[in-house]
């Protein structure tokens, strides 16, 4: 019994240990576990009050927008009377947008003894605001200096918070803001300050209330879990901060939490400062609540108890490792059963001579029958790699990718893995091989893709605008200067409506391949989208180079003769063209630069090479920011747009209840011609005009569905197309509800299709937006899937209901293989998740057959059904022949 003492008291404190170890690893796993929920609590709040920055932002530049639309009257006017103010203000509506808006109102500079002065003499509207008229800015300092400072910059310029005269007469006390921009004398826009003030004949202005505005612009749910603070800190940061805006004053504000915003923001020569804080800060449970720290103590409990009982008995410790050591022989012999029958391929070879002692059946079947007694080396067609195999230091791999040669001499790629063991005191080399040929074709194929055009195979915009990219910081780092070219075919429209859009195709291939034979070495040539395409023409000494290049590529494709079915068509191209040899500028305002040389070459009479000025923007801007926003209100004011449906057709031998549609946006412009949306479309997009057009889609659909499609009320399912900007809009979902609710539609007979773009650019407002419309039964569709790298990444994470694959792919479905395989991918996953599969652009009824040889469940295109008007827009008059 003595003899055993030490040995107990060795046990208790090894018992001991392990339980300290054990709690310690716990505490400290906790801990962890508190910080990282702390840190991802702070990381919503700081995207929240990101958030909320970039919408009041957002608002201010929107202000700017209406201030110079404004400007635009006046500048195109010798005079401007009291009526034709008041129309623009009535036509501009703009107190839908900006709810705090009080007055639009003009004055006019007046020069007399007492010196210059501007007296309002125009306002909008008139009824409470009445104060305003005559009123002589110089009783305004803080509105006076907004004044001063946009005549002297040509800049939107906000003035000071100050009592506006209106508010005050009225009894009302909350503080308002100007916005300023000047008007000058006819003529060319003035450069130098004195000028300016020379030419200057009165300054236009909006006025709001800036609590309000700033109010309107923050997001509901900012307001309710922030407490927001702005206030005004141009004049004196600190100590003179006006404040504008408390969305809680009854609140003491504090920032001495774990979270606080404090941000400036200027705009219009103003500095605001934002803080924000959260209203309730986040409860982050206490150490001792945390969910793993008690099974993690209950854990370290039975470790020490374990540890014990390995320490106390010996008997039973031998005990446990012959049981033990019985069944690592029982599972030796299962493991080896089971090697036997791995797909992967498993050799061993010796630690010496590394010849192969033992190989799988995968191995065999793959390497050959005679593959053991072979040098493992000997396999790698690599010579470094053989020769690493052969060296002395018995060599590691792990996943490293390879060509392998079986015994008959056959390649393929693999994934291999190499690793020394030791077995029965010997030493070999353990290899697990796996044939990744198909991938490794596929993954190469997708990355061909990602960078090419699929018609031309040339360069894709993507591609091009990385090799632009690369041109530029060339050029920051002292390299040499460049050109960028861009070529617009003339009247290719033409050859699409007389012919079809299968010679369009042909011709676009035809000309990629003569513009490439034009190529200087180092240049690049790439298809932008339609029938755009770019030159990066590099090594370019002077603009007389770069005009040599684009005169060389434009006379070229003047003299091209394309013969189509008996047709003869010339072609002529407009270039424009932008050096690119200043470290200042940046892809963006390059492109945009070549476009509108681009356009201004088109502008001259076509078939010419225009060379990009400053003067070019101005034109440019002046006709393309403008006529598409007001013509596009003028539609939606006049009744003007369009609905088409085309039909989606089955594909399986389950035939639906009723047809399938899809809405088509179309516009009748002022002349009565039918506009498809790819003319108005980026203007609307580009001045978030989409969400005012898609509501109208959505209440005009919702509010004649059974008047859509000739089967009336038999009408399984009409899609509706959304953009990104609508589904930013946390609103938008309620007036869908409301209105559905409202006209009686079940929501399983609505379909909301959003493209696979606008879903991956914020996908937890896409997530929450989708799972909101699909808890009620409404069908989601995700369109255009497979032109982005990571779709399928995506669709794990997007909850919709049917996936529409891309036109391209389908277009070549019947001469690319790769298309086909890509199709036949995209359905069995689509199938897998319980997907419906839909394919595009089907323009014949071969592709029809081979999609549904394949297993698509859907298909829409020319071939199957030419878009038609809508079943309750045909009593109104025809246009374009679309009726």
């Amino acid at each position: 019994m003595p003899a055993r003492l030490p040995h107990r008291r060795s046990a208790w404190l090894w018992s001991l240990f392990a339980l300290v170890l054990g709690a310690s690893l716990t505490l400290w796993v906790a801990a962890r576990e508190r910080e990282r929920v702390q840190r991802d609590a702070i990381g919503v709040l700081t995207a929240t009050a990101e958030r909320s920055y970039a919408a009041l932002e957002s608002q201010l530049r929107a202000c700017g927008m209406l201030v110079r639309s404004v400007q635009t009257l006046f500048l195109t006017s010798t005079e401007v009377t009291p009526g034709e103010f008041a129309d623009v203000y009535a036509n501009l509506r703009p107190r839908e947008q900006f709810p705090s808006l009080i007055a639009l109102a003009y004055a006019q500079r007046q020069d007399d003894a007492r010196g210059e002065r501007f007296v309002t003499t125009m306002v909008a509207p008139l009824r409470g605001n009445e104060p305003v008229l005559g009123l002589d800015l110089s009783r305004q300092p803080a509105n006076l200096a907004a004044v001063l400072r946009s005549r002297d910059t040509d800049q939107p310029s906000l003035s000071a918070p100050f009592m506006l005269i209106q508010l005050a007469e009225q009894g009302r006390g909350p503080e308002g803001v100007t916005l300023r921009l000047p008007v000058y004398a006819p003529g060319s826009p003035p450069d130098a300050q004195p000028d300016r003030r020379a030419r200057m004949r009165g300054s236009i202005a909006v006025s709001f209330r800036v609590g309000t505005l700033i109010d309107n612009a923050l997001p509901t749910d900012v307001r309710d879990s922030m407490h927001v603070r702005v206030s005004d800190v141009t004049d004196g940061r600190d100590g003179d901060a006006r404040g504008l805006f408390d969305s809680h004053p009854e609140r003491h504000f504090h920032a001495d939490g774990d979270f606080a915003f404090d941000r400036d923001l200027t705009y219009g020569g103003r500095v605001w400062r934002i803080e924000m804080h959260p209203v309730r800060e986040a409860a982050i449970a206490p150490l001792w609540q945390q969910p793993g720290l008690w099974p993690g103590l209950l854990a370290s409990v039975l470790l020490a108890l374990l540890v014990w009982s390995v320490a106390s008995t010996r008997r039973r410790a031998l005990e446990l490792g012959w049981r033990m050591s019985h069944r690592f022989r029982e599972s030796e012999e299962r493991f080896r059963a089971l090697n036997e029958l791995l797909p992967a391929l498993v050799l061993l070879a010796h630690g010496d001579d590394r010849r192969i002692r033992y190989a799988n059946q995968a191995s065999r079947v793959r390497l050959g029958e005679d593959v053991q007694g072979t040098e493992l080396p000997a396999l790698f067609e690599d010579e470094d790699l053989r020769a690493r195999l052969r060296g002395y230091e018995p060599p590691t791999f792990n996943s490293a990718e390879a060509v392998l040669r079986s015994v008959a001499g056959d390649h393929f790629w693999a994934s291999v893995s190499i690793a020394p063991v030791t077995l029965g005191g010997e030493s070999s080399l353990l290899m697990v091989a796996t044939d990744i040929s198909e991938q490794r074709q596929l993954t190469e194929l997708l990355t061909y893709q990602a960078s090419h055009d699929a018609l031309t195979e040339l360069f894709n915009r993507r591609e091009f605008e990385r090799r632009v990219e690369r041109a530029l910081d060339g050029v920051a780092r002292g390299g040499p200067a460049a050109a960028l070219l861009f070529i617009d075919l003339d009247q290719f429209k033409l050859i699409n409506d007389t012919s079809g859009h299968m010679a369009g195709d042909q011709l676009l291939s035809q000309l990629a391949v003569m513009m490439r034979e034009q190529l200087r070495t180092g240049d690049v040539l790439a298809r932008l989208g339609g029938d755009e395409f770019g030159v990066l023409s590099a090594g370019i000494r002077d603009e007389a180079d770069a005009r040599q290049v684009a005169e060389r590529m434009r006379e070229r494709i003047d003299g091209y003769v394309f013969v189509w079915q008996q047709r003869t068509y010339t072609v002529s191209a407009s270039i424009g063209v932008v050096m690119i040899d200043r470290a200042a500028l940046d892809l963006r305002d390059l492109f945009a630069q070549a476009d509108t040389a681009c356009y201004m070459a088109k502008e001259s009479g076509r078939n010419r090479v225009h060379f990009y000025s400053e003067q070019d923007d101005d034109i440019a801007r002046r006709r393309s920011e403008m006529e598409w926003v007001s013509r596009l209100r003028w539609a939606i004011d006049e009744q003007r747009l369009r609905l088409e449906y085309q039909e989606v057709w089955p594909l399986g031998a389950r035939t639906p209840r009723g047809p399938h549609i899809e809405l088509l946006l179309r516009l009748r412009d002022e002349h009565g011609q039918r506009v498809l949306p790819g003319a108005f479309m980026p203007a609307a997009e580009r001045y978030g005009l989409m969400p005012l057009i898609d509501r109208w889609v959505i209440e005009t659909a919702l509010g004649h569905f059974d008047q859509l499609h000739p089967s009336g009320a038999d009408l399984q399912l009409a899609t509706i197309n959304l953009s990104g900007a609508s589904i930013d809009d946390e609103s938008l979902v309620d007036l869908i509800l409301d209105r559905m609710q409202h006209y009686g539609i079940a929501p399983e007979r609505v379909c909301f299709e959003i493209t696979e773009t606008v879903a991956v650019r914020n996908l937890a407002q896409v997530g929450r937006f989708i799972q909101r419309l699909r808890e009620v039964g409404c069908k989601i569709a995700l369109d255009d899937f497979g032109a982005g790298m990571s779709s399928f990444g995506y669709l794990k994470n997007l909850p919709v209901d049917i996936i529409k694959i891309d036109g391209s792919f389908i277009r070549d479905l019947l001469v690319d293989p790769m298309s086909h395989s890509i199709v036949r991918a995209v359905t069995d996953i689509g199938h897998q998740r319980g997907l419906a599969v839909v394919a595009e652009w089907v323009t014949s009824t071969e592709i029809a057959d081979a999609l549904r040889g394949i297993g698509v469940d859907f298909a829409q295109g020319y071939a199957l059904h030419v878009p038609e008007a809508v079943l309750f827009q045909r009593a109104e008059r025809a246009f374009g022949g679309a009726g």
